[in-house]
C-alpha cells in the first residue's frame, strides 16, 4: 500500500509466525534483504519504500485495530521496531475497511488505531462510499505526483512517547558540542523524538536537496554525530547492548521560509510556508517529510524559545506549513501551555492512500522451517 508519501508491505499478523526471530527472518526475505536493490523481493531500495506495516484486531477498548510499525533494513539484515511511520499510519485505515476488520460507515468511517511502537492512539477518518474505500479525490499531497480521497489523521497524546516528556531535557532549548563547535539545539519527543537544529549552525542555507546534503559526507557524519549524542543525552532509541536504532531519534535541520525549488521542480514560494526543513531518516534525508517528524515541528514551531520558534513565522491559529524537499506539509497542532509545561492534546494532519496490490507472496526458503 501507498500511504502518504511512503510504500510498504501490510500483512495480518495472523499470517506472521509467532516466534519474533523466525518472523524477522521471513519478513527479510520478503523484502529481499539485504540487497542494495532488494531485487529479490518486494522492498523498494529506499528508506521511504522499505517499510512494513502488522495488522491485527484489536482487544482494547478504544481501538479497532493494532497496528506495528517496521523499518525494514535494506543492506543490513534488521527490522527496527522502535519508532512509528505516519505515512504508513495512513494506510491503516484503509487496509482494515478493506479487509474487513472494520465495517464500512458511509460517508466517513473512523478507524481507531493503536499503534504498538508508540502505544499511542491514531483516529483516522476514510471517505466511503457503497462499502468501499474512496481512493480518488482532489487533495493535493505534495510527494506524490496525482491527487487523492483525503484521509484525515488526528493523532491523540502525542508527546511523550518515550521519555514520557514533550522536552526530555526539561529545556526549550540546549547546546550540545560536536567537533569543537557549539550547535543549539531543541529536543522534541512526540511522534518520532526530533532534534531540531538552526540551518545556520552547520553553515547551511537551509532549502538545500537530500542530494545536494548527502553528497557532502562530512554533513551526514555531523547529523549522525548530533544523533548520537542526543540518544546518549535523553536515552532516547538506545539498545540494550548500547547501540542506537537507526529510526530514532531523528534529526531535522530548520530555517527561516525561502522560496526554493524542489524535488520534480516543485516550486515552493516563502509566502506559502512558515519554515523550511530538511529531516533524517534511517542516517539519510528524507526526500519529503515524515507525519511523525511534522508532529514534533508543529508543536516546536509553537514552543516558545526553541530554535524552530525562533526561525518559524508566527501566525495566529494551530497551522503550522513546513517546506520539505517534495514541497508543503501542514499540521495542525492543539498545544497549550499549563503553568510551566506544554501539554501536546493532538495533531491532525490530512494525506492520501490507496492500495497497490492484493496477493500471495512467494517467500523463498533461507532457512525456513
Amino acid at each position: 500500500m501507498r500511504g502518504g508519501t511512503s510504500k510498504g508491505v501490510f500483512v495480518m499478523r495472523e499470517d506472521l509466525p509467532e516466534d519474533p526471530d523466525l518472523r524477522d527472518r521471513l519478513i527479510l526475505a520478503l523484502f529481499g534483504s539485504p540487497d542494495v536493490r532488494q531485487i529479490d523481493g518486494l522492498g523498494g531500495a529506499d528508506s521511504l519504500t522499505s517499510k512494513l506495516a502488522i495488522i491485527s484486531r484489536s482487544k482494547r477498548p478504544d481501538a479497532d485495530v493494532d497496528y506495528t510499525f517496521g523499518a525494514v533494513g535494506i543492506t543490513e539484515s534488521f527490522v527496527d521496531y522502535s519508532a512509528n511511520c505516519g505515512n504508513i499510519s495512513s494506510a491503516v485505515g484503509p487496509f482494515a475497511i478493506q479487509k474487513g476488520v472494520v465495517s464500512a460507515r458511509e460517508p466517513f468511517t473512523v478507524v481507531r488505531i493503536y499503534n504498538t511502537n508508540t502505544k499511542k492512539t491514531i483516529h483516522a477518518t476514510v471517505p466511503v462510499k457503497d462499502d468501499e474505500v474512496i481512493t480518488e479525490g482532489d487533495f493535493w499531497m505534495d510527494g506524490v505526483p496525482t491527487p487523492g480521497a483525503k484521509i484525515t489523521l488526528e493523532f491523540f497524546d502525542p508527546g511523550g512517547p518515550f521519555t514520557g516528556q514533550l522536552l526530555p531535557t526539561g529545556h526549550a532549548r540546549d547546546s550540545i558540542e560536536i567537533r569543537e563547535r557549539i550547535i543549539p539545539i531543541t529536543i522534541v519527543d512526540a511522534g518520532n523524538p526530533t532534534a531540531f537544529v538552526p540551518a545556520a549552525a552547520l553553515d547551511l542555507r537551509g532549502p538545500e536537496l537530500p542530494d545536494e546534503i548527502g553528497e557532502r559526507g562530512d554533513l551526514l557524519a555531523i547529523l549522525e554525530e548530533i544523533r548520537q549524542t542526543v540518544a546518549h543525552m535523553t536515552g532516547i532509541g538506545m539498545t540494550a547492548d548500547g547501540h542506537v536504532s537507526p529510526s530514532v531519534p531523528k534529526v531535522a535541520v530548520v530555517s527561516t521560509p525561502a522560496s526554493y525549488e524542489g524535488i520534480n521542480q516543485k516550486r515552493v514560494a516563502a509566502r506559502d510556508i512558515d519554515l523550511v526543513s530538511r529531516i533524517t531518516a534511517m542516517k539519510q534525508i528524507h526526500k519529503a517529510y515524515p507525519v511523525t517528524g511534522a508532529i514534533p515541528t508543529s508543536a516546536a514551531a509553537r514552543i516558545e524559545g526553541s530554535v524552530v520558534e525562533e526561525v518559524a513565522r508566527h501566525q495566529k491559529g494551530e497551522q503550522v506549513r513546513i517546506g520539505h524537499p517534495s514541497g508543503i506539509l501542514r499540521a495542525e497542532s492543539k498545544i497549550r501551555k499549563d503553568g510551566r509545561e506544554w501539554v501536546f492534546e493532538s495533531c491532525i494532519i490530512g494525506r492520501t492512500a490507496r492500495m497497490l496490490i492484493d496477493g500471495i507472496a512467494c517467500i523463498p526458503d533461507r532457512g525456513m522451517p
